[in-house]
């Protein structure tokens, strides 16, 4: 009896010193937890974390940053996609904290109603946004390192890809506070008065709207075509037109890209805003050529062929005081744009008056790029697109249609192209074409054969997209002159001067994935059931126009003192016709109503799942584990 006693004691102290030591092993591992910092992001797009871009200008800082997010966290009619993407942020920006090294310090900041952190949201222009019957949300950030700040002043969750590069962009900004210096060569009178392009017998014209708007960003300086050597210090250089350009202006250009310059370069197959009169001006119009430094950096544009796109065509008064759709004429939309590149990620839709098609030739890697090589599509025409002649262009939109056929495939229509290149003039420079023109000093320039370290280089098939008319409309309001942008052909020069006059780690921030992710499987069966709605209504449109048909046959073949009464045929055919749209629209009826039928009992099936899936697991489980232990009991 006292053994078994002893037994019964040992068995139970022997079980709370065992609760005890798990009790103190579950509390030292919490510890242990809590000094590692150790974090792991489960998410597809590894949405937590940040890119070796940002850790790369984040361990260069040289200066500290204070974050702080400004977000009316108390308000309680905040809109739950804010809420949840605001949380989101917060996580995002404790990302930043730690990756920083102490740099950045991070501030949570509540704008309550008439308090002081209000008045500090509104003194950095930070705008609240008003809610329907409720207190306005304040959702912004503001970055300040010593006497310089800058601030987002709402944080969209429409934009939530382009957060990183927004707050990365900004820090580099703040880190490096010069101002970048561009350089621009054209043919084109984008500077104004006086300059090559200028018609002639026309008043002076103002500088383009591009041009000043990157005045007020950029130190930016006029390059003329006529330079043997381009300054290797710009941050930027622009080619925009490059219509009879000499060698020795390629050999310029191809030299700056190998001192590691970026570039932007518009070229055009045929430039609208270069000269307009008759047939006489088509020659001066036409044909920009780069291609001796295009063979080197692996790419190819024909200078005689242009891209007419029926996918993506703009409506244009004629003449006649008609509209028609003008395929040579690209409105770029949607799906047009590469989402994955910072520089399109955001933008809606682009105007291209005429462009050409740009395409990767074979065989460049082993001639042209030492390493890095990249070639990446930044817009695409449709599908429904072909190349056509310039000339046949130049004729009009009638000559286009006579004997257009499909490609069936995109065309780039911006490329964006990545590498260390070698020189498109391996036998030296060369020789002026103008005998007046001095020849480049090589020893003062020594010629680069090979890139000192990669460039990033933006190439844009037409050149007429920066002219004022292609994107921008101006109002009279009260004697004022107001301009009012229509389409994201100046955002477009804004993201890729931006990003590529920033650090190398910059360039290769690419666009992340939202965090909300689409219900797929609903949308599908909305995908389905449009198909088919579509299909219906196409049938209905086209028995209307048979319908019409008939009745115009009928009327026709009336003798002159009917026409104003009806016959019994005509009574028949639209009788018919009442019948069989009752029927099409009972038929569209059907497919909205199975539409709605599948998506219920889709979301039962998953609440049903939900709701006893994890019991049913737990369950069997526990099942299990009891016959095991009967069984290891019975064998005792």
């Amino acid at each position: 009896m006292a053994n078994r006693q002893g037994t019964h004691f040992k068995r139970a102290l022997l079980s709370v010193t065992g609760l005890i030591l798990l009790f103190l092993i579950l509390v030292l591992v919490n510890i242990m937890a809590s000094y590692a910092n150790v974090r792991w992001d489960a998410t597809k797009d590894k949405s937590y974390s940040l890119s070796k871009g940002t850790q790369d200008i984040l361990g260069a800082m040289t200066q500290p940053v204070t974050v702080k997010f400004f977000y009316s966290r108390s308000n309680p009619d905040i809109p739950a996609n804010i809420k949840l993407y605001a949380r989101r942020v917060e996580d995002f920006l404790k990302e930043y904290a730690n990756e920083s090294n102490g740099m950045i310090k991070l501030e949570m900041i509540d704008p309550r109603p008439d308090s002081d952190e209000e008045e500090w949201a509104q003194k950095y222009g930070l705008e609240p946004v008003q809610t329907m019957g409720g207190e306005p949300i304040t959702c912004g950030l503001v970055l300040t390192a010593a006497d310089r700040e800058k601030t987002i002043e709402w944080l969209d969750p429409s934009k939530e890809q382009l957060l990183e590069y927004d707050i990365t962009s900004i820090i580099y900004g703040l880190q490096n506070p010069e101002r970048k210096t561009v350089g621009i060569i054209t043919a084109l009178p984008v500077f104004g008065s006086g300059q090559r392009g200028a018609m002639p017998g026309r008043p002076p014209g103002p500088p383009w709207i591009f041009v000043e708007e990157m005045k007020k960003i950029y130190d930016v300086k006029e390059i003329a075509p006529t330079v043997p050597v381009i300054d290797p210090t710009l941050d930027l250089l622009m080619v925009v037109f490059p219509k009879d350009m000499s060698l020795q202006l390629e050999y310029a250009i191809d030299q700056y890209v190998l001192s590691g310059g970026n570039a932007v370069i518009f070229m055009d197959p045929l430039c609208v805003s270069y000269h307009s009169g008759g047939q006489q001006d088509f020659m001066r119009s036409s044909g920009t050529s780069l291609d001796r430094v295009f063979k080197a950096w692996g790419i190819r544009m024909d200078a005689s062929k242009c891209v007419a796109d029926y996918g993506q065509p703009t409506q244009v008064r004629t003449s006649r005081q008609s509209t028609e759709e003008n395929p040579l004429m690209i409105s770029a939309r949607g799906e047009a744009f590469n989402r994955e590149n910072i520089i399109t990620a955001g933008l809606e839709s682009m105007l291209f008056p005429v462009a050409g098609a740009i395409e990767k030739t074979e065989g460049r890697d082993k001639k042209s790029a030492v390493q890095d090589y990249s070639f990446e599509s930044l817009v695409d025409s449709s599908d429904d697109a072909a190349v056509v002649n310039v000339f046949k262009a130049f004729l009009g939109v009638d000559e286009i249609k006579k004997d257009f056929v499909s490609a069936k495939k995109p065309f780039s229509l911006i490329v964006r192209v990545r590498g260390t290149f070698n020189t498109a003039f391996p036998d030296g420079p060369p020789e002026p074409e103008n005998p007046d023109t001095p020849p480049v000093d090589e020893t003062r320039n020594p010629q680069l054969k090979v890139a000192k370290k990669p460039a990033t280089l933006v190439i844009v098939s037409d050149a007429d997209m920066l002219a004022d008319d292609f994107y921008v409309q101006r109002h009279n309001f009260f004697g004022m002159n107001v301009s009012e942008m229509f389409n994201d052909n100046l955002n477009f020069l804004s993201n890729s001067s931006e990003l590529l006059t920033g650090s190398d780690a910059l360039i290769g921030l690419r666009s992340r994935g939202k965090m909300e992710r689409p219900f797929t499987a609903v949308l599908a069966l909305r995908k389905r059931a449009k198909a088919q709605w579509m299909d219906k209504e196409k049938e209905l449109v086209k028995q209307i126009e048979e319908t019409n048909q008939k009745l115009e046959q009928l009327e026709r073949e009336k003798d002159a003192s009917q026409k104003m009464i009806i016959s019994p045929e005509q009574e028949a055919e639209v009788a018919k016709f009442r019948e069989q749209k009752r029927n099409i629209n009972h038929q569209l009826k059907q497919v909205r109503k199975n539409l709605r039928a599948d998506i219920e009992t889709l979301g039962a099936t998953l609440k049903g799942i939900n709701i006893f899936l994890m019991p049913l697991l737990v369950s069997i489980v526990g099942i299990i584990f009891a016959v095991y232990r009967q069984r290891k009991l019975r064998r005792k």
